[in-house]
């Protein structure tokens, strides 16, 4: 079966990235990185930036890097770009440094969430940070956004702010904050921004661009998709828009009682206790002369409404309020819903909240997402001139960047490529769709291998190793529906949940050619497979799954179980655990054939929505069983506008729908510091230190059968000697701990450690040594 066509629905309402007129400083030149101070503008012989771009992460020139990708963008328009990353934003001084830009700031707290990045789960500190400079932490403010929005401001304040980045596109509305433990208010009104550009920003961003350079003022800006805005109430722009009001969940009402077919006029009005007023003027004398009424035919409503309904283009759907989500966590989910299901460009309409009453009332006006990039738009953004090198002012004294200057996030994306964007599988504890959309975009297969090839003759230290071809998931490339109409007119929040659809085209040949052609490039020794893989999918093409086996995995492959049990796979949005095993199948078999021994290293998730304390025991149980030992442990993370971060707040589930009555269902949600304890404790079944905590809590359960020190049991009875550390797969991690701890024994046959890092177990940071060859 083909790919599916270029998202040619979308793209015919789209103007095309590079039909714009280039502005006049095109005539400049590219600059070979992108000015960080006054001196590298000098030396490119500008007096000045169009757009000044201020982020939270160190510049790196790469196409994995927002500001890297924004910069070039409108550079290839013929705008100035400068780059202000890391400022210190204790005052404006620092926002000057490139001096007044012409047209306006782009502002982005980084590649992550600005909070995600400084705090972990337990909402402790970090002391690290992968995007900064020798991996220190502290580079960046807490809710960054605001922050930098807040200098910008202060340094030239009547230059627009144009806020994008992934911080800003998840907090659109009102949205559950997990660290404050409260609903906080659209990013729009607290950064006081001019424009928010949601999701990839391109096509909005080069848009609004030309038009300030065209003089247009930015307020006038508000039809542009992908974009938020506040609008005062009354504003004259939003005159011709059909509102429809959903700031309310819906009360059910009184059933009206089935009429019998079978009884007459007379005797229905029996059975409700009242009289036949036509029975009783036919007993009525005739000189009483009752008149006689016309029959009066009316349009059938339904058809009415049908022919009446606005124009999906011209509708906006209101949201409850900020004032009512905040003190109201069923219309919190309810928002939540609303906005989820108005999220495929092709169907979605306008959204508006309202924030603050009286003289301070405003509107956050969110129009619906942006159209997809066609695959010759892709390729224009992933083949622009990019250095793809740290900036020259993080190198060390050699003029190197692997030492301790060395930028993690760096490093790990170095020698890969990303093929593609999106995710249509919908996970409701992630983020990916709420920022880049379930419609995939792809590059093409010469696009691919050009960049492959750029790796191998430009990136310093390049040994023949691509790390990655993949994405938000390593095999979507070029999957899609079937039917473009189908695509743009459906509403559902994934296409493999809780089956694969049928119009989903799950042709994998796309993908294995370009793995040939990549891994057959001169000077190309291995292509590795870095991305998580949607193992559900892939079992539907065994051509694929043995391409990867025998090829693409260098002793270890990640994938993303995350879960056993029906009960939270069912919160997820995620396959059942068959689909795992029949993958392993496929793995074990491809991998024997070609002789090797390889290893799967599955995710679990502690303590997500939906999860009992009897589902995590199975999950231990299972890991057990299977010879799994998890080193590092994910947490349940409530993300900014991710549907698991809404049941967490209001314990309901918005995939069943919202109501207020018996109708809803309820959720467990796994509060407090000793649940969530537990829950990574069973994880980590073979730590020690967790044994009397699992000790006590399968007592509780009725579960001390599993104490013991047989086989079938989950955690001994005895208790050594143990200081409290935690030996992480990532030092920084790790609890110090008043003594070095014992060397681990190495793992017996059929058992192995897993890091979520996806590296094979190290010596030296907390994984246990592997076994010699003998």
């Amino acid at each position: 079966m083909n790919a599916p066509i270029d998202v040619s629905l979308f793209a015919r309402n789209a103007k095309p990235l590079t039909s714009y007129r280039p502005y006049w400083a095109k005539r400049l030149g590219t600059a070979p990185f992108l000015p960080m101070s006054r001196a590298e503008m000098d030396a490119l012989g500008w007096d000045s930036c169009d757009v000044i771009i201020v982020t939270g992460d160190a510049y790196v020139d790469h196409p994995s890097f927002g500001m890297a990708v924004i910069g070039r963008v409108l550079e290839a328009q013929g705008f100035r770009v400068g780059i202000i990353a890391q400022p210190d934003w204790q005052s404006a001084e620092p926002f000057k440094a490139l001096g007044k830009p012409n047209l306006f700031w782009g502002v982005t707290a980084g590649n992550m969430d600005s909070m995600i990045n400084r705090y972990t789960a337990d909402r402790k500190i970090r002391s690290d940070d992968a995007y900064t400079p020798g991996d220190a932490g502290g580079k960046r403010p807490d809710r960054a956004a605001i922050v930098y929005s807040q200098r910008c401001r202060e340094a030239y304040k009547d230059v627009p702010i144009v806020l994008g980045g992934i911080e800003g596109s998840l907090r659109r509305i009102a949205h559950y904050d997990y660290w404050s433990d409260k609903v906080r208010r659209s990013v729009v009104v607290d950064s006081k921004c001019d424009l928010l550009l949601y999701g990839n920003a391109e096509r909005a961003l080069v848009e609004v661009a030309h038009r300030l350079a065209a003089r247009e003022p930015i307020e006038r800006i508000t039809d542009v998709r992908g974009t938020a805005f506040v609008r005062r109430p009354g504003d004259p722009s939003a005159e011709g828009w059909f509102e429809i009001d959903s700031s309310e969940v819906d009360q059910p009402g009184p059933v009206d009682a089935h009429i019998n077919p079978y009884q007459t006029t007379s005797e229905q009005a029996q059975s409700a206790g009242q009289s036949c007023a036509k029975d009783e003027a036919a007993q009525a004398p005739a000189t009483q002369g009752a008149s006689i009424q016309p029959l009066n035919f009316v349009p059938n409503p339904a058809l009415q409404g049908k022919a009446k309904r606005p124009p999906r283009d011209r509708s906006v759907i209101r949201l409850p309020s900020y004032e009512q989500v905040k003190s109201d966590a069923v219309l919190y989910a309810h928002a939540n819903r609303v906005l989820h299901v108005e999220a495929n460009p092709g169907n979605a309409r306008a959204l508006v909240q309202a924030h603050g009453e009286g003289a301070t009332a405003r509107d956050v006006w969110i129009n619906p997402p942006p159209i997809p990039l066609t695959t010759a738009e892709m390729d224009h953004v992933f083949d622009l001139p990019y250095a793809r090198s740290p900036h020259p002012a993080y190198a060390d004294a050699q003029g190197r960047h692997d030492g301790e200057t060395k930028i993690p996030a760096w490093e790990m994306i170095r020698f890969s490529v990303n093929i593609m964007r999106g995710c249509f599988g919908g996970c409701t504890f992630c983020s990916i769709t709420e920022h880049e959309g379930r419609i995939i975009q792809s590059r093409s297969q010469a696009s691919i291998l050009k960049e492959v090839e750029e790796i191998r003759d430009k990136v310093e230290g390049f040994t023949g190793v691509i790390s990655d071809l993949g994405g938000p998931t390593a095999n979507m490339y070029r999957l899609g529906c079937a039917s473009p109409e189908i695509e743009a007119a459906c509403r559902k929040p994934s296409c493999v949940y809780p089956g694969i659809c049928q119009n989903l085209t799950t042709d994998h040949g796309p993908l294995v050619r370009i793995y040939r052609r990549a891994r057959a490039l001169p000077g190309i020794k291995k292509i590795l497979i870095g991305s998580g893989l949607r193992y559900d999918l892939a079992i539907k093409s065994p051509e694929y799954v043995k391409e990867l086996v025998q090829h693409h995995v260098g002793g270890y492959l990640k994938i993303a179980p995350e879960h056993t049990e029906t009960g939270p796979l069912s919160k997820m949005m995620k396959p059942g655990i068959g689909s795992y095993d029949r993958f392993k199948q496929m793995f074990e078999k491809y991998s024997e054939e070609a002789g090797k021994k390889q290893f799967l290293i599955p995710y679990f998730i502690a303590a997500h929505p939906g999860t009992s304390d009897e589902d995590m025991m199975n999950l231990a149980l299972w890991l057990k069983k299977n010879g799994f030992r998890a080193d590092q442990v994910q947490t349940f993370y409530p993300s900014p506008m991710a549907t698991a971060t809404a049941m967490y707040h209001s314990g309901l589930n918005p995939l069943k729908g919202i109501h207020r009555d018996e109708r809803g269902e309820r959720v467990d949600i796994v509060r407090g510091e000793k649940r969530r304890r537990l829950h990574k404790a069973f994880l980590r079944y073979h730590d020690p230190n967790n044994w009397p905590l699992l000790r006590e809590a399968l007592k509780a359960m009725g579960r001390a059968d599993l104490i013991g020190n047989g086989k079938h049991h989950l955690i001994p009875t005895f208790q050594p000697l143990t200081d409290g550390g935690y030996q992480s797969a990532r030092r920084k991690n790790s609890t110090p701990t008043a003594r070095a701890p014992a060397a681990a024994p190495a793992p017996r046959k059929g058992q192995m450690l897993t890091q979520h890092t996806g590296l094979p177990p190290r010596a030296g940071i907390g994984a246990a040594r592997r076994p010699k060859p003998r």
